[in-house]
């Protein structure tokens, strides 16, 4: 079975910027509150015109022309989202038409943060069993849309972008290594979006409640994402013969700084060896991790024949890893 391999990475962020100083005067925190507790300075929020195709768009549109693939190449495209911009079409339904993948089928996949790593390891799939030949893989999120800005505890973390991959049959022994998956529903209440779906539809009272928004149980995520990043990491590493030591490159889910460094305390990956770009773009839910990635790749940080580490968790909660030799 031949292995995936990425050929091409695009990302794109809105271009407003929200920075601590204006959520000061938003909610009750503080610069110095936001950065100790999560090392965001600042996080993108897309414009009342723009929905998430509009940045899965921006985003396939660059990773399409950095692999030397045409729109009508695609075969297939899954797009990691828990924003999508109706509830029905799809998301990557609305991508495929505005790309102009004549070709391609396409499927939204919903595992909250987790997106990333889902929709890779969903993709893969279909070109290690050469089923497609070409495949699209998205993460992308408007964050903003579901925030509610009375909430300190949420307000200051979500954020806004997308990124994208395309993958096809590697030639050589690079590509996705391996692909790991879970999931336990019995987290689903510290994290999760009450309203919009079929047991709290939109009614005046779902909307004075504010059910739209997410709902967060902070310290409790933390303990338990702290745990899935290291199990998820240490179990693929484990798989395929690694240990830390070997990773070249480890590219977290940019949840939040302080659980990245306690996951890579527990893995013992020094910190120079570890992708972040919280700081910068806050948590942009399924498109952080390929965010990240393009940037590693931009930045150089990526070379051929590294060994890198993928990691991400999600409300439900999802969580999972992949492995992949650059």
């Amino acid at each position: 079975m031949k292995r995936a391999k990425i050929v091409g990475v695009g990302a794109y962020a809105p271009k407003r910027i929200l920075t601590n100083a204006e959520l000061e005067k938003m909610v009750d925190t503080s610069d110095e509150w936001i950065v100790q507790r999560t090392g965001i300075r600042e996080r993108r929020i897309a414009d009342p015109s723009e929905a998430t195709s509009d940045l899965a768009l921006r985003a396939a549109q660059q990773a399409l022309e950095r692999a030397g693939v045409e729109p009508g190449e695609i075969d297939f495209i899954v797009v990691g989202t828990t924003t999508g911009d109706m509830a029905f079409p799809t998301t990557a339904n609305i991508l495929q038409h505005r790309l102009g993948c004549r070709n391609a089928g396409s499927i939204d996949l919903y595992a909250a943060c987790a997106g990333s790593v889902y929709s890779l390891s969903v993709g893969a799939q279909y070109v290690q069993t050469e089923k497609y030949r070409t495949v699209l893989c998205v993460g992308a999120e408007c964050l903003s849309r579901i925030t509610d800005y009375t909430d300190r505890g949420t307000c200051i973390l979500l954020a806004d972008a997308a990124g994208a991959v395309v993958l096809r049959a590697s030639e050589d022994d690079s590509g996705i290594l391996d692909t790991d998956l879970y999931s336990d529903g019995k987290y689903w209440e510290f994290l999760y979006q009450p309203g919009g779906g079929a047991r709290h539809p939109a009614t005046h009272e779902t909307v004075d409640k504010r059910m739209h928004f997410a709902k967060m149980k902070g310290n409790e995520v933390f303990k338990v994402a702290v745990r899935m990043f290291g199990e998820a990491a240490e179990r693929i590493l484990t798989r395929n013969g690694f240990v830390a030591d070997d990773l070249d490159l480890f590219i977290p889910h940019q949840a939040n700084l302080r659980i990245i460094e306690a996951a890579v305390k527990r893995l013992k990956v020094p910190m120079d060896k570890v992708m972040i770009n919280v700081d910068r773009y806050g948590n942009t839910g399924a498109a952080s991790v390929y965010v990240a990635m393009e940037e590693a790749w931009s930045s150089k940080r990526l070379n051929t024949g590294d060994l890198v580490l993928l990691a991400a968790f999600g409300g439900g909660f999802t969580w999972g890893a992949a492995l992949l030799r650059w």
